[in-house]
Parts: structure tokens; C-alpha cells; sequence
């Protein structure tokens, strides 16, 4: 039996993804823009192994088996399997020769909540794609087949920050992630995830976009007219670490895009009323010190992800306390990297006041921009047992 274990990361949209022009081979209407948050704090982890004693391929994710015959998983397995064997074909490994025939057992589980607007899906095709291309000793360009599972999981398979360019093509060669600079280019961003709600999603992702494609006028017009200027402004801001510009971009990027989502038909509504006070916080906080110090972004839920500079963090934490205070429900309401006390001016609590709204945020996870999937050398990471079956399942 051979087996592997990878990591990989979380990504979050700054430029957003929203509609395809291909269904089934998940090409998009318009080009994105990610930061790959660190693996410290937000992770798949997936393992796979590969025996001649297996009947079957098989899919355990967080812990129950699923259906390994979904169209996006076969299509990975299907691709990966493709690229493995037209490597031995070259001359390659014998012993990829000989897994090649075998089954498959994949265990995956994340370390944050699935489904609830964390991009859980990003993280765990990346997983799956790059954890299987180890386990056949596929190399190369890998984001295509990842595409294939989820469109955002081929932004996770780079750290730092990272483009998926939309391509032009009709089989999509050409729509690739590319890294544009790595995380280790701007080490002072932070990122703030306000977890607001770790229930699923009521509109998924797949269902809420065909549904824009389909009915929103104002979709059509992002992707042919603004995206493409608003992504090398972006580009721009983050080569020149200019926190001001990026902050803007990724608020008004964030906003367009459930605008939206207003503007199918009918409406899809991600955001809740603790969104929204999010929203006026942040407003308020940069007014306050005239500058962009903290920008929101929201994907296809109600998680705010605020992004700042590493001095701002602990001020900020305390703003986020004075407007949602944490409910003594035992649960940690920080999470991640370590912040600091900080105690806030009488102006800048005047400055946000307002109605307190108790458990509106139930934690905060502080992470940082982060590296792209890695191969697990740790045993204790490792999912699947000597057999091959879960080590930990319902």
C-alpha cells in the first residue's frame, strides 16, 4: 500500500469570481484574485492511499463517506490519472506503473467550518488534486485540473497572492492560476475572519451563479467592463504594498458582487444583518482616522474577512468586542495568532457607537497571507489507517 498526506490552503477573493461561461469544465465570465490564507490557522488535510487489497474507490470528507462518483471528483481522479499515465507511458516510475491499477481510499478533513462561506471547497479540491498527483508522481502545472473540481480551488493551489486568468479558449487550457507575488512579498497584511455563522449556505455557490449568469444585466456588465480595469489596479496595489488602494478595491469588489446577486432574479441575499453592521464598523473605523486602516470582503456568505496591517490589529479586535460582544458560551472567541490588549479613545468609541449586538459574531480567527499545498511529513497527520480505512469516522 502506498500512501500520502497533504495540506492545502483556504483562499480568499479580493477580486470576485461569479459566473461561468462553461458549466462543466468551470471556465469563468471574468478573471479573480486571491490571497491564500495560512495553513496555521485554515487547512484541508488530506489523505490518500492505494492498495491491491481495495475493492472500490472511496471518499470519506470531515469524517463521513460520500459519494466518490460525483462528476467533479471524477473528473480530478480522471485527469490526474490521465497525466500519471502518460508519464509512465514516457518512461516514468514503475512503481506509479503499478498503482495505476489499484484503488483508491481519500480521506479529507477541514479545520474550520464547511460550507459556510469559507471556501472549504477551494481548499479541499486543491488538497485532493495536489495530495493526488504525489501519490502518482504527477508534476507541472496543476491548476487546471483543480479548476476542474471547484473554480476558486485552482487559487489554492499557490500561496501568496494569486490571479486566476479567466482564458479565452474553448477547453480551457488557458484559464490558469497564477502566482503574482508570494507571501512572503507583503509579511505585515493580516486577516480578520468575523465567523458570524457556521451554518450552510442557503443558496450554494453553483445554483446562486448560474442563476446571475442567467438573469443579471449588471453581471454581464462586471465582467466585460470592470473586472478587467479593476484587476491590474489590483495587481498594482500589491506589488506597491499600498494598503489604501487595495483596501478600496477589495470593499467595492465585495459590494459589486452582491449587487449582483441583488440583481438576479429572483434575489440571492448572503448577507445578514450582522454583515451589514460589519460593513458600517469598517466605514465608520476608516472615517474616523480619514484612511483606509481595515477593508472588508464577503464571499457567498455572511463571514466578514477583514483585511489590515499587523499594527492595526489589536484596536481593531477591541472595536470588533465593543460592537459584537462575545457571549461567555465557553467557546474561544479569538482564534489564530495571538493579539494583544488594547484599550480604545473616547473618540473612537463614540465614533462607533451604537446598539451592541451580543453573539452577533461567535469568533475571530487571525491568520495572515500563507503558503501554497504541501506534502506532510508528520504521522500524526496522517487520516487513513495501515488498512486504509479512516482513522477517525462516524
Amino acid at each position: 500500500m502506498k500512501k500520502v498526506t497533504c495540506t492545502a490552503p483556504v483562499n480568499i477573493a479580493v477580486i470576485k469570481y461569479w459566473g461561468k461561461r462553461n458549466e462543466e469544465l468551470i471556465l469563468p465570465i471574468n478573471s479573480s484574485l486571491s490571497v491564500t490564507l495560512h495553513q496555521d490557522q485554515l487547512k484541508t488535510t488530506t489523505s490518500v492511499a492505494a492498495s491491491r487489497e481495495f475493492t472500490e474507490d472511496r471518499i470519506w470528507l470531515n469524517g463521513k463517506e460520500e459519494n466518490i462518483n460525483h462528476p467533479r471528483l471524477q473528473s480530478c481522479l480522471r485527469e490526474i490519472r490521465r497525466l500519471a499515465r502518460k508519464r509512465r507511458n514516457d518512461g516514468g516510475d514503475e512503481n506509479v506503473s503499478r498503482i495505476l491499477n489499484y484503488k483508491v481510499h481519500l480521506c479529507s478533513v477541514n479545520n474550520f467550518p464547511t460550507a459556510a462561506g469559507l471556501a472549504s471547497s477551494a481548499a479541499g479540491y486543491a488538497c485532493l488534486v495536489y495530495t493526488l498527483a504525489k501519490l502518482y508522481g504527477v508534476e507541472g502545472e496543476l491548476s487546471e485540473i483543480a479548476r476542474q473540481g471547484s473554480g476558486s480551488a485552482c487559487r489554492s493551489m499557490y500561496g501568496g497572492f494569486v490571479q486566476w486568468v479567466m482564458g479565452e479558449k474553448d477547453d480551457g487550457k488557458d484559464s490558469l492560476a497564477k502566482q503574482v507575488e508570494p507571501e512572503s512579498h507583503w509579511p505585515e497584511l493580516r486577516v480578520l475572519i468575523l465567523v458570524a455563522t457556521a451554518e450552510k449556505k442557503h443558496v450554494g455557490s453553483t445554483a446562486g451563479m448560474q442563476t446571475s449568469v442567467e438573469t443579471s444585466p449588471l453581471l454581464k456588465l462586471r465582467a466585460d467592463l470592470v473586472v478587467p480595469e479593476r484587476m491590474e489596479a489590483m495587481i498594482e496595489s500589491i506589488r506597491k504594498k499600498d494598503f489604501d488602494a487595495f483596501g478600496q478595491l477589495t470593499m467595492k469588489d465585495s459590494n459589486q458582487f452582491h449587487a449582483t446577486c441583488l440583481d438576479t432574479y429572483p434575489p440571492i441575499f448572503y448577507l445578514n444583518n450582522v454583515s451589514q453592521r460589519v460593513i458600517s464598523m469598517v466605514h465608520q473605523y476608516n472615517t474616523y482616522y480619514g484612511q483606509t486602516k481595515v477593508a472588508y470582503s464577503f464571499d457567498a456568505g455572511p463571514n466578514a474577512v477583514i483585511f489590515m496591517l499587523e499594527p492595526t490589529v489589536n484596536e481593531f479586535v477591541e472595536v470588533v468586542k465593543l460592537c459584537f460582544p462575545p457571549e461567555t458560551n465557553g467557546d474561544q472567541y479569538l482564534k489564530g495568532l495571538p493579539v494583544g490588549p488594547s484599550t480604545l479613545s473616547e473618540g473612537l468609541q463614540s465614533a462607533i457607537a451604537s446598539d451592541p449586538n451580543p453573539g452577533g459574531v461567535r469568533y475571530i480567527i487571525v491568520t495572515k497571507p500563507g503558503p501554497g499545498p504541501m506534502q506532510s511529513q508528520d504521522l500524526t497527520l496522517d487520516l487513513l489507517g495501515s488498512d486504509g480505512m479512516p482513522l477517525h469516522c462516524a
